[in-house]
Parts: C-alpha cells; sequence; structure tokens
C-alpha cells in the first residue's frame, strides 16, 4: 500500500523488505488461517478476496454409497484438501487401516490430519516432499501417479478398484492412467465449485489496489483465474481491467500458469506448492512492481534554488538529462543504473544550466520520445504476447502428436505382444504334436517288436491288454456286463490254442466269470438320483421348531336338557346345570391347549436363520454320500448316510410328510447299497502274469 500511512517503522518485518504492499488471497473463504498468520508476521498487507466458493455436491448418493462400502476398493484418491473435508466432514468414519490413500500435495495431508488419518498409522501416498530449497517440487497428478507406482508397483491395482473423490468435474489425466494400468477407476463428486460474488467493501479495496497501490494477487487454481477474468470483466473498467493484467499474479503450479498467461496477465510467478515457497513468491513477486529503490535524498547547491519539489516533474528532468549525449558545458555524463541522476553538491551547476534544464525538460522533445517509447512498448509487447500464443500452439500441436505416437506405440506394443503370445502358443502345440509323434514312434516300435513273437505270445499278450481294460473299467464304472464281455473275447481268444499255459488261463477266466454271472446287480444310477431327489427336497423340510401349529377354536359339547337330566338323576336342577356348565368351560380350555412332544431340546433352540446352516449341512452329507457311491467307498457312504438320517431325525419335524419321505429316500439307499462292493479279475491277471513271467 502507499501513502504516509502505510511506510513500515524501522525493525518490523516490511521494513526488511521495502515499502509494504497487499497481497489479494483468492483461496475459498475459510482455508487462508495459516497463510494469513505467516503474511502478517512478515509485515505484509492482506486481503481476503475468494474466487471460488465451495458447496455440496448435487449428488451426494454416490459419495455416500461409495464410503459404505470401501472394503470394496484398493485405493483411494482425494484429489484436493476440499474433497478431504467434505468427504469426512459428511460420511466421515473410522478409516480402515488397511486401504491406501493417495493425495496430491502437503495440504491434503494436513487435511487428512486434522480427521485423525496420520502416517504411519494408516497408509498415506503423496508425491515426495521436496528439499525447502527446491522450488521445483511438483504436487500434481502426474507427481501422485508416479508415487502410486513407486509404492504399490506398477501393476499393483490391475483388476481392483479405484474410488477418485474429486469435485464436480476436474481433469480426466489420473483416471485415464489409472485405467491404463489394469484399474477399475470410480470417480465420485464429494463438492461442487460456485462463482462467489464478493462484497462491495472487498470490490472498494480492489478499486483502491488498481488505482496505482503496491499489490500482488494469489491463485491458487485454474477455475480461480478464470472466473477473475470474468468478474473482472462485469466489475471493473478498461483502465483497471489493464492494471489487474499488469499487476504481479503468483500461482503455485505451472498449469495455472498457463492459464493465467493465456487469458493475458502478463507477470507470473510459480512459487510451487506449501505455504512457505508462497510467502516467499510474494515477495519476490513485489521488488519490481512493488518495491521500488529508495530515492535518495537531493542536494542542491546553495547558488541554485530547486527546480521544482515534485517527484514526477524531477524524475522527467533526470530522463531528460540521461538522453542528451551532446557535450555541453555543465552537463553530467549518463549514470549507472539504481544511481541518483542528481548532480553532485561539488558539481559546477549555474543558474543558466538550471534554467536551460528546466526549459527542457517542459519542451516538446521529452513528449515525444515518450510517446515513441511507449508505441514501442506496446508494439514489442503484442509481438512478444504473439510470439508466446504462438509458441504455446506449437508446443501444444507438439504435444498432441506425442500423445498420438505413444498411442500408435502403444497399440504397436500390444499387438507384438499378442503377437509373441500367439507364437508361444502355437510353439506350444508343435511341441504337444511333437510328443505325440514320439509317443506314437515309440508305440509302433513296440508293436513291431510284439510282431516278432510267436503267436501264443502276441495272443496272450493281447488277451493281457484285454483283461486289464476290463478290469479297470469294471472298477471305474461297475459294468459288470462290459467285463463279463471282454471276459468272454479273452475266452474266444485263446480257444484256438491249444497250449498248456492257454488252457490254465482260461481255466482262471472261467472263474473269473462265474463270479461275474453271481454278482448281484446293483442299480448305481437309481440310487444317485434318490439322493439327488432328497438334496432337492431339504430346502422345504420344516424344522422342528418350525412345525404349523393349526388355529385352535374352543369347542364345548352341546348342553344337555338339565330338567332331563335332574329327574333322571333326583339332584335339583340348579345343581345339574351348573355341573353342566363348569363341564362344558373345562372342554373348552382343554381344546385351545395342544401338547407337541420333541425329544431333542437342541432343535427348538436353532434360530431361524441358523436352520440355513443346518439344512446346507444336510446337503453336504448327502452330496458326500454321493460322491462315496459313485467311488465305491463303502465305509464313507454309509458313514454320510448314517449322519444325514441323524440330522434329519435330530433337527427336523418327523411328524412331516416331506421328512419322512427324505429320511425314506436315505434309507432306501442305505439298503440298496449293501451290495456296491464289485467282484474283481484278479484270477484271470494273475494267470497272465504267472505266463509271461515263465516265457
Amino acid at each position: 500500500m502507499t501513502g504516509p500511512t502505510s511506510e513500515p517503522f524501522e525493525g518490523t518485518p516490511g521494513a526488511r523488505h521495502g515499502a509494504r504492499f497487499t497481497a489479494v488471497v483468492t483461496r475459498p473463504a475459510g482455508q487462508s488461517a495459516d497463510l494469513l498468520a505467516r503474511l502478517a508476521a512478515e509485515g505484509i498487507d492482506t486481503l481476503e478476496f475468494p474466487l471460488i466458493a465451495i458447496g455440496p455436491a448435487e449428488d451426494e448418493a454416490p459419495l455416500r454409497e461409495a464410503f459404505a462400502s470401501l472394503d470394496r476398493y484398493a485405493l483411494v484418491v482425494f484429489v484436493s484438501p476440499n474433497a478431504v473435508d467434505q468427504a469426512f466432514a459428511r460420511y466421515g468414519a473410522i478409516w480402515p487401516h488397511a486401504l491406501p490413500i493417495g493425495v496430491v500435495g502437503p495440504g491434503s495431508v494436513a487435511a487428512l490430519a486434522r480427521h485423525g488419518v496420520v502416517a504411519p498409522a494408516w497408509r498415506v501416498i503423496s508425491p515426495a516432499a521436496a528439499s525447502s530449497d527446491d522450488e521445483a517440487a511438483r504436487f500434481d497428478s502426474e507427481a501422485l501417479f508416479a508415487a502410486i507406482e513407486a509404492t504399490l508397483g506398477e501393476r499393483a491395482l490391475e483388476g481392483k478398484r479405484v474410488l477418485i473423490v474429486r469435485g464436480d468435474g476436474g481433469r480426466e489425466w489420473l483416471a485415464e492412467r489409472l485405467r491404463e494400468a489394469g484399474a477399475e477407476v470410480q470417480p465420485v463428486a464429494a463438492y461442487r465449485r460456485i462463482v462467489p460474488e464478493p462484497s462491495i467493501a472487498a470490490w472498494d479495496r480492489v478499486h483502491a489496489l488498481l488505482g496505482g497501490k503496491r499489490h500482488v494477487w494469489l491463485v491458487t487454481s485454474s477455475e480461480g483465474v478464470r472466473n477473475l477474468d470474468e468478474l473482472a470483466r462485469e466489475h471493473l473498467t478498461a483502465g483497471e481491467l489493464a492494471a489487474l493484467k499488469r499487476a504481479p499474479l503468483v500461482t503455485p503450479h505451472p498449469r495455472i500458469a498457463e492459464t493465467a498467461r493465456g487469458l493475458g496477465f502478463d507477470s507470473i510467478t510459480v512459487s510451487g506448492a506449501g505455504d512457505e515457497r508462497i510467502v516467499r513468491a510474494l515477495r519476490a513477486a513485489v521488488p519490481a512492481a512493488a518495491h521500488p529503490a529508495a530515492e535518495p535524498a537531493v542536494q542542491v547547491h546553495p547558488d541554485v534554488k530547486p527546480v521544482s519539489t515534485n517527484p514526477a516533474h524531477s524524475r522527467m528532468t533526470d530522463s531528460n538529462d540521461s538522453n542528451n549525449t551532446s557535450p555541453q558545458r555543465g552537463a553530467t555524463a549518463p549514470l549507472p543504473p539504481g544511481s541518483s541522476s542528481v548532480p553532485p553538491v561539488n558539481a559546477p551547476f549555474t543558474p543558466y544550466e538550471a534554467l536551460k534544464l528546466r526549459r527542457s525538460a517542459s519542451g516538446p522533445l521529452l513528449w515525444f520520445v515518450v510517446v515513441v517509447i511507449a508505441c514501442a512498448a506496446g508494439v514489442g509487447g503484442f509481438a512478444l504476447n504473439r510470439k508466446v500464443t504462438r509458441m504455446d500452439e506449437r508446443l501444444a500441436q507438439r504435444q498432441q502428436a506425442n500423445d498420438a505416437q505413444t498411442a500408435e506405440l502403444r497399440v504397436k506394443t500390444d499387438q507384438a505382444v499378442a503377437t509373441v503370445h500367439q507364437m508361444d502358443s502355437q510353439i506350444a502345440q508343435l511341441e504337444g504334436k511333437l510328443a505325440d509323434a514320439q509317443n506314437a514312434q515309440q508305440a509302433l516300435a513296440q508293436q513291431y517288436a510284439d510282431l516278432a513273437r510267436n503267436r501264443d505270445d502276441w495272443t496272450l499278450a493281447e488277451v493281457g491288454q484285454m483283461l486289464s481294460s476290463a478290469s479297470e473299467q469294471l472298477q471305474l464304472t461297475g459294468n459288470t456286463q462290459l467285463a463279463l464281455f471282454a471276459l468272454q473275447s479273452a475266452d474266444q481268444r485263446l480257444a484256438a490254442s491249444d497250449g498248456a499255459q492257454a488252457l490254465a488261463v482260461r481255466k482262471a477266466i472261467a472263474q473269473d466269470i462265474d463270479k461275474l454271472k453271481a454278482a448281484p446287480s446293483t442299480d448305481l444310477t437309481g440310487l444317485g438320483i434318490k439322493l439327488d431327489n432328497a438334496i432337492d427336497a431339504v430346502d422345504s423340510l420344516p424344522l422342528a421348531g418350525e412345525a404349523p401349529v393349526a388355529h385352535a377354536k374352543p369347542q364345548a359339547p352341546k348342553p344337555a336338557d338339565t330338567a332331563k337330566l335332574a329327574a333322571a338323576t333326583g339332584e335339583p336342577r340348579w345343581k345339574v346345570w351348573l355341573q353342566s356348565f363348569a363341564s362344558g368351560i373345562g372342554h373348552q380350555l382343554t381344546s385351545l391347549v395342544q401338547v407337541r412332544r420333541i425329544d431333542n431340546a437342541d432343535a427348538m433352540l436353532v434360530a431361524p436363520d441358523q436352520g440355513y446352516f443346518v439344512r446346507q449341512n444336510v446337503k453336504l452329507r448327502l452330496l458326500s454320500a454321493r460322491i462315496s457311491l459313485l467311488s465305491r467307498n463303502q465305509a464313507a457312504l454309509k458313514s454320510d448316510l448314517h449322519a444325514a438320517d441323524a440330522a434329519l431325525a435330530r433337527y427336523f419335524d418327523n411328524a412331516s410328510k416331506q421328512t419322512q419321505n427324505v429320511r425314506d429316500l436315505v434309507k432306501q439307499v442305505d439298503a440298496g447299497s449293501a451290495a456296491v462292493e464289485l467282484p474283481n479279475l484278479n484270477t484271470s491277471l494273475q494267470a497272465v502274469r504267472q505266463y509271461r513271467s515263465r516265457g
């Protein structure tokens, strides 16, 4: 600020940096307390001029649903401190320690700390904080994505869900990179940004600052820069708007600086994240425009009266002298930058020369030079702005071209990877075919070796193969008819041989044929169907505590004729009527009461939600019994059937017809599975092995 009242006293923080100035802080209301305290400690005047207002999201249902099921996500990202505060203020709860949190910068880390989420108790992922002298530290989506990959791994989020909590709208860069990494990204809005309407008092101070007072603007978001430009066009004059575009502007990120430069702001300083860097940048941005060097006191020769006490007039005079390069008597040489243009006290300075300087200062030549310089500066600034704009356009085009090349390379890489996978599968298929060919070659070699034997050896080998296959099929499928057919075929093949050993093998085969014919047939398919029907009916069986109770109604016999009854018994009529009335009441009371007997007290303690587990246990027993039936495991089959029947009798209503039917099916399977054990063909196989060993 300017004026005598704004000059700091010697020894205050403002005195160390020249004249005091005003920092216009445009953060949302209530979010600049620490920064304002730092600026006040530095002796810097402040003006809160919010350019963004934070309001609740238009639809809060997605965020509420996401916070209600945080266990579905592998990572939650908060894009700003506003997202942290708004989300925790509405749906904040005890945050799961195992769920990582990603934040962009130190402001979001501090916001999490305000809500009790602090590392290392919680896993907070943020870009690595740079050292205090590193002004190029980045806190943005790119740095956060690099930190996530460095912390969790490049493919750690593949196939997992990631929740991004942000405001309405915003950049999609981070979400796109996470999707490319294989993650399923769900962005939700925790708040919405509103363009505020500053108060009249705030606009009055802005008008005063743009009128020539020393100040600097702090804008912390690209949307804030756009809102400032929009509000300025509505409330400022053309001169004030031009002064605003020339005013020093401090931003924490290069992207905000690009937005401001595109809107016509000239003096932009990128500070980096953190209040300490912002304060240093505010002090550094002001000296060129708001901290001019203190003008030294002017000493005038005793013989010459001061030309003018107006500082502007003195500056014009100094300017005229510095532009005059012709050697004149009594004229001073051009002074170095930053030194005073007033001649020394001991220099020869006559009244004539003072009058000449005074006339030259007010001459038209100075004004002409000033106009020419102003025009040149304007043309140069316009050309420089056009050049910068063209450079930005070229950079944008190059960036687009690079993105297109990157996408093309990514597509080609994916195609190459797919081609490699396809070639690997083809090689695997060729290796499989080669193995099959080798096996076939070995089989052919074995066949050639077998053909070289005599006729009896070949016949016995063929019979042995048939008996081995029949034995395996008999044990796997229980098909006695197929095994019997194989034995009969083997006996027919051996009938053509008259050797003694072949006769011994035929005797063994005849014994196995008799065992197969005498073996009882077991309908495994029918038993399996009965078990399937029992399993399907378990879900509809009533538990012992769920048996329906018929609605009881009071019943009483038809009242007898008291007159006839009294005449027959010889008792008084009133006594007969009273006995009949008492008997009717007692009969009605007994008709309202039903007595049921449940031998197992645990069945009454089964809650309705526990009935589901009881039924599932019974079904698992029956399924295990079915597997044991098909695998011919007699001991396991009996055990599972008895356990299932005991559970049905213990926990279900045995008076129900459905329960009785299921128990009957279980008992039928238990009774029909007594003959599951099938005979074997060991006698025939042993005879064939003895023949081969002798041979």
